[in-house]
């Protein structure tokens, strides 16, 4: 009952916060890498990471993944169980720390709940990063707004994770594709018009003062 209080903000706000990280998400401006965070780095963010992986590399972007805790771990079985039942092969991950170049080389930073985002914040000050939680982009209802660590918790939990997380991912990936196009489309116009100033400016002849007087006007001897 009190958790069902406690997060009833969660629920109300969800549909509000969703609309506004999908919009920033959209505006980011020369996206090359994403940084997907969570506790350890061995259960919800490698998985993210390998789903966003696919559906931005055909767009050059990086996808990266770290955690607070613990580098050099693969990840356990269960997380490496559920991920094969949805197609994604865990085998080779081994978490990583969050260190300043990551967080220097990412344009959008991806967190699990509220605690991470301002535990970022308070290690490494103001970012440049957008920094969105994956949680806020659920298409559907919600009862919380953190995706649950389903560490060390038996498969059912892990599968109802990484069902969230596939959902969540596929708005993710879907808002950054359409800012890698918009951008893309940017410098395009950008480069087109250059292109064309650059060419009247070549083509223009230069007048002498003689050849400016106006037709009919008189010129000085």
């Amino acid at each position: 009952m009190l958790s069902t209080v406690r997060h009833a903000p969660d629920r109300w706000l969800h549909a509000s916060r969703r609309a506004r990280a999908i919009a920033r998400l959209r505006a980011v401006p020369g996206l090359e890498c994403v940084l997907v965070v969570c506790h350890g780095n061995i259960c919800r963010s490698p998985y993210a990471a390998t789903l966003l992986r696919r559906a931005l590399d055909p767009y050059g972007v990086a996808v990266e993944s770290a955690g607070f805790v613990g580098p050099g771990r693969p990840v356990p079985v269960a997380a490496y169980t559920t991920g094969m039942r949805h197609g994604e092969d865990l085998t080779a991950h081994r978490s990583q720390l969050l260190d300043p170049a990551l967080m220097r080389g990412a344009q959008v930073i991806v967190v699990m709940d509220t605690d991470q985002r301002a535990r970022l914040r308070r290690d490494h000050g103001a970012l440049d990063a957008t920094v969105v939680l994956l949680g806020d982009l659920d298409p559907w209802p919600i009862t919380k707004r953190a995706v649950r660590d389903p560490y060390a918790q038996a498969l059912p939990v892990f599968e109802e994770v990484f069902v969230r997380i596939d959902r969540c991912v596929a708005v993710l990936a879907a808002a950054l594709v359409s800012a890698v196009v918009a951008s893309s489309m940017a410098a395009s116009v950008a480069s087109r018009v250059a292109s064309r100033v650059a060419s009247r400016v070549a083509v223009t002849p230069v007048r002498s003062p003689a050849t400016d007087a106006p037709p009919g006007a008189a010129r000085e001897a």
